[in-house]
C-alpha cells in the first residue's frame, strides 16, 4: 500500500487540496498550508504543485484535510510540522505517509482515498460536489466543473418551462418546511407586480447547523446560479442573500463570487447576453433565529425590527416592499443548477417518491464520525449514524438522535430504521428541519434536553404573539422544576396541553415547531419524565438536583482524596477508614467521583 504510482511530478500533474472551510481552518489548515507550501518552495517543486483552498470536504472530526491529486491520497488531522515528511516522502520519494492516514476505528486499517473511508461511502454528493474540489474564490474553477451550464441551459427555454422543470424534478424547499420548490416559484411567476424579488435564505439558525454555512463557504458560484435561474424563471429583476453576520468567511467568498459572476456577465444588465436582467446584493442578518421565517428575514431586509407578519398575504403575492418575492434557502438554491444541467428525470431518479433528491445534515453529538454528509433521501437513521457515523463514541449504547434542531424532535433506538424523507420523519412526531442531526448517547437526559431546545426557542421569540411568548415560558417553567425534583404528574398534562395550544395559535413557524421536542421526548422517553417526579432520580445522572453520591464500602481505601474535593464538606471518614456521604447535603457536583481513583463513588 505504501507506493504511489510511478512518474515524475510533471508527468503526474499533481495538485494539492487543503480544506479551507471554518472547521478546518479553526484546527489550523491555513498554517498547514503556509508550511506546506515553505517544503515545497525549498524542494522546488512551487512551480509545479500547485496548493489550492477549498470548501469543506465534510469530515470535521479529522481536520485539517489535505488531498493530494491524481493519487486521491486522503490525509487528515495534518500538522504544519508534518508538511516537510509530505512533501518529501509523498512528492519526491512516491511513498504514502502512512501515520496521516485514515484509520477505520473498528477495524484499524488504513484507507488510502476518501472513497475507502465508511464516512463518504453512502453519501451521494450533488449540492456538495462541488466543495472540497474547486477553489471557492476562482471562478474558473467553477466554470471547469460545469458551472453556470444550467443557467445557459435555462435561457433557452421559457420561464414557464424553467418551473416545469423543476416540478418534474420533485425539489422540496430544504429549509425545513419541504414545500415544493416550483411550485412555490409558479406562485410568485404568476403575482402582478411592475418588480418582482428573489431572496436567499441563509439564516441558519439552528444549534449545532452548518449546512448552509459549508455550501456558502465552498460553492457559492452554484448558489448564485441557482438564484438566477430562479430569477428567470419568476421575472425577478434584483434578488438578496440574506446570510447572518455570524459568518464572515461565508460573506466574504459569497462576495467575491457576487463580484466575478458579474464581472463574467452571469450578473448584470445583460444575463450571458440576452435581455434578462439580474442583479443581488448581500445582506447580513443580525443572528436572531426567528429571522429564518421568510416574513421576518423580509422585515429584517427592510430595516424594520425582524418580526413575522401575519398570512396571507403570503411573500409571494405580497413580499418585500410589498412586492411579489420568492424565498428559498440556500441548500435549495445549490440544487438548482444539477436539475437544469442534467435534467429532472436525473434528479428525480434520487430519493423516494415523495422526497426526490438528496439531503445535506450536520453530523453531531456523540457520533463517532462528525461532520457534514448528503445523503440520498430514504436512507434510514441507522445507515447514518452507524454507517457513515461509524456509531457512537466509546462504543456506548445509542439512545436518540435530534433532527431537524429546535424545531424538530427526539427519535428513539426503536425507530433507527425509518427511513429519513419528509413524510416518515413527519410521522414519527419529527421534521427534517434544515438538515441538523444531533446523536445522543445513554448518558443524555432527555428531560434536559428537552428543557435545554425550549430554553433556546423561548429566548429567540421575538413576542409579537402571545401563544409563543408566554406559552413557551410557561412550559420552561415545567421543565425547570421537573428537573429541579419539583415536578408532579399534573406538569405532564400541563406540558400536553400548552404545547397543542402554542402549536395550533402561534403566528410563525418558530411558536407552531417549538414544543415538537418536548412532545417527542413525552412521547418516547415518558418514564425518563416519571423518574425525575415520581422517584425524584435522574437516570442520566444530568440534573445535579436529583444526582446525589454514596461511596461503596468495599471498594473505599480512606485515601480521602473525595473528602477534599467536596466543596460544601459532605464527605467525612478518618484516612484508611470507609468515608461516608452525608446524602441529605449532597449537591451532585460529582467531584467526589472524579476524583476516586478506586471507582469507590457511584451514583446512588
Amino acid at each position: 500500500m505504501g507506493e504511489i504510482t510511478k512518474g515524475t511530478v510533471q508527468e503526474q500533474a499533481r495538485r494539492i487540496f487543503i480544506c479551507a472551510g471554518s472547521g478546518c481552518i479553526s484546527s489550523g489548515s491555513r498554517q498547514v498550508a503556509d508550511k506546506l507550501q515553505q517544503a515545497l518552495d525549498e524542494a522546488g517543486l512551487n512551480q509545479t504543485v500547485p496548493i489550492t483552498m477549498t470548501g469543506c470536504h465534510g469530515f470535521c472530526e479529522q481536520g485539517p484535510i489535505v488531498v493530494i491529486a491524481p493519487d486521491d491520497v486522503f490525509y487528515c488531522r495534518v500538522q504544519p510540522e508534518d508538511a516537510v515528511t509530505l512533501v518529501e516522502q509523498h512528492l519526491v520519494q512516491g511513498q504514502l505517509v502512512e501515520s496521516l492516514l485514515y484509520r477505520d476505528s473498528q477495524t484499524g486499517e488504513r484507507a488510502k482515498s476518501a472513497h475507502d473511508i465508511g464516512f463518504y461511502a453512502k453519501q451521494q454528493r450533488i449540492v456538495l460536489r462541488n466543495c472540497g474540489t474547486i477553489d471557492p474564490e476562482q471562478i474558473d474553477d467553477y466554470l471547469a466543473r460545469e458551472g453556470y451550464q444550467g443557467l445557459a441551459r435555462a435561457l433557452t427555454m421559457t420561464p414557464e418551462a424553467v418551473i416545469e422543470e423543476v416540478k418534474r424534478s420533485g425539489l422540496r424547499g430544504r429549509g425545513g418546511a419541504g414545500f415544493p420548490t416550483g411550485l412555490k416559484w409558479s406562485f410568485a411567476a404568476g403575482a402582478p407586480g411592475e418588480k418582482k424579488y428573489l431572496v436567499c435564505n441563509g439564516d441558519e439558525g439552528d444549534p449545532g447547523a452548518f449546512m448552509d454555512r459549508s455550501l456558502l463557504e465552498g460553492d457559492p458560484h452554484s448558489v448564485i446560479e441557482g438564484m438566477v435561474i430562479a430569477a428567470y424563471a419568476i421575472g425577478a429583476q434584483a434578488g438578496y442573500a440574506y446570510i447572518r453576520a455570524e459568518y464572515p468567511l461565508a460573506i466574504q467568498r459569497m462576495q467575491i463570487a457576487i463580484d466575478q459572476a458579474r464581472a463574467r456577465g452571469y450578473l448584470g444588465e445583460s444575463v450571458m447576453g440576452t435581455d434578462f436582467a439580474f442583479d443581488l446584493q448581500i445582506k447580513a442578518g443580525a443572528g436572531a433565529f426567528v429571522c429564518g421565517e421568510e416574513t421576518a428575514l423580509l422585515a429584517s431586509i427592510e430595516g424594520e425590527r425582524g418580526m413575522p407578519r401575519v398570512r396571507p398575504p403570503y411573500p409571494a403575492i405580497k413580499g418585500l416592499w410589498g412586492y411579489p418575492t420568492n424565498i428559498n434557502n440556500v441548500e435549495t438554491f445549490g440544487s438548482v443548477p444539477y436539475i437544469l444541467r442534467a435534467g429532472a428525470d436525473a434528479y428525480a431518479a434520487v430519493g423516494t417518491e415523495k422526497s426526490k433528491g438528496t439531503k445535506v445534515f450536520a453530523l453531531t453529538g456523540k457520533v463517532k464520525n462528525t461532520g457534514l454528509v448528503e445523503v440520498p433521501m430514504g436512507l434510514s437513521l441507522r445507515e447514518i449514524v452507524f454507517g457513515i457515523g461509524e456509531g457512537i463514541q466509546q462504543d456506548r449504547p445509542f439512545k436518540a438522535v435530534q433532527i431537524g434542531g429546535p424545531s424538530g424532535g427526539c427519535l428513539p433506538a426503536a425507530l433507527l430504521d425509518v427511513p429519513v424523507d419528509y413524510d416518515s420523519l413527519i410521522a414519527a412526531g419529527a421534521m427534517m428541519g434544515s438538515g441538523g442531526l444531533v446523536v445522543l448517547d445513554d448518558t443524555t437526559c432527555m428531560v434536559d434536553l428537552a428543557r435545554f431546545f425550549l430554553s433556546f426557542t423561548q429566548r429567540e421569540s421575538c413576542g409579537k404573539c402571545t401563544p409563543c411568548r408566554e406559552g413557551t415560558k410557561r412550559m420552561l417553567e415545567i421543565l425547570e422544576r421537573i428537573t429541579q425534583g419539583e415536578g408532579s404528574m399534573d406538569d405532564i398534562i400541563a406540558l400536553e396541553r400548552l404545547a397543542g395550544v402554542i402549536k395550533s395559535t402561534s403566528l410563525c413557524g418558530l411558536g407552531q415547531t417549538a414544543p415538537n421536542p418536548v412532545l417527542t421526548t413525552l412521547r418516547y422517553f415518558r418514564e425518563e419524565y416519571e423518574a425525575h417526579i415520581l422517584e425524584e432520580r435522574c437516570p442520566a445522572g444530568v440534573c445535579k438536583a436529583l444526582t446525589k453520591f454514596a461511596i461503596v464500602p468495599d471498594k473505599c481505601v480512606g485515601c480521602t482524596a473525595c473528602a477534599r474535593v467536596c466543596p460544601i464538606h459532605c464527605i467525612s471518614g478518618a484516612p484508611k477508614k470507609v468515608h461516608t456521604i452525608d446524602r441529605s447535603r449532597c449537591i451532585g457536583c460529582g467531584q467526589c467521583a472524579g476524583k476516586c481513583r478506586f471507582a469507590a463513588v457511584v451514583r446512588a
